[in-house]
């Protein structure tokens, strides 16, 4: 099977490009760095010729609403329009649990619920993947709820992933059937955020204190009990949090 990675040299798209690669299938790492460039088209048209699958999980580099709609319906829409005569089947997208309820605060949120609206819209049959947050971006949310040296987080659920997991379900969704539909992934269990990001912070040896704090919100979103939980029925992988935790130190 030919498939195309977009943003197929970033976090993601790196162990997705290396997981196909191993099953046999060809597969075209597209970025910026490689010449293909979604936004502004360039490489998009040639890159795409022979493509079965185009997977895209690529990231607006800034948060900003404005900015991450036009990434996201720009890049979006350049793609949707070359598939078409390039006869691709299948349009595979990387999005978050929680989009709905994330967007009606968060304008980068609203940017992919647009970008995965697109893409249900669209002329080609397509698969949407909603993964929960990944384990290596738990640093990233303690400096973000830090406020003057204290991580301040409100007691909400969240049940998070190993990155290379959620490669391996955009990778199991790609050679499968278009679900013309969204999927959840996830990991196998959730967490009381403070909990996690304590636990997470005391890993590396980082001394900040975390204050459970109702008013504080996640990224600027004021969370519901289970806003960053999969619903029922979502698939769970198997990496647990602490085997993560151990061989993250181990590689250190």
């Amino acid at each position: 099977m030919n498939i195309v990675v977009i943003g197929g040299t970033g976090r993601i798209g790196t162990g997705l490009v290396q997981m196909l690669t191993e099953h046999g299938h060809d597969v075209v790492a597209a970025a910026p760095s490689t010449g293909v460039n979604a936004v502004n088209g360039e490489g998009v048209t040639d890159v795409l010729h022979g493509a079965h699958v185009v997977v895209d999980v690529s990231n607006s580099p800034s948060f900003e609403e404005a900015a991450a709609t036009e990434f996201f319906t720009t890049s979006t829409a350049n793609l949707l329009r070359a598939e078409t005569p390039a006869g691709v089947g299948h349009h595979v997208v990387l999005s978050v649990v929680g989009t709905e309820l994330l967007a009606r605060q968060s304008g980068y949120f609203r940017a992919k619920l647009t970008q995965e609206n697109l893409v249900a819209a669209g002329p080609i049959p397509y698969s949407i993947v909603r993964a929960t947050q990944f384990f290596e971006f738990l640093g990233s949310i303690a400096d973000s709820a830090t406020v003057e040296g204290t991580v301040r987080l409100p007691d909400k659920l969240i049940q998070p992933m190993a990155a290379v997991d959620v490669a391996e379900a955009v990778a199991i969704t790609a050679v499968n059937a278009p679900r013309n539909g969204i999927a959840e992934v996830a990991g196998p269990e959730p967490f009381r955020l403070p909990d996690l990001i304590r636990t997470a912070l005391t890993a590396r040896g980082d001394g900040r204190e975390i204050v459970t704090d109702p008013a504080a919100r996640y990224w600027g979103v004021d969370l519901d009990e289970r806003t960053l939980v999969p619903a029922a029925g979502a698939t769970l992988f198997d990496t647990r949090f602490e085997d993560w935790l151990l061989r993250t130190a181990a590689k250190a």
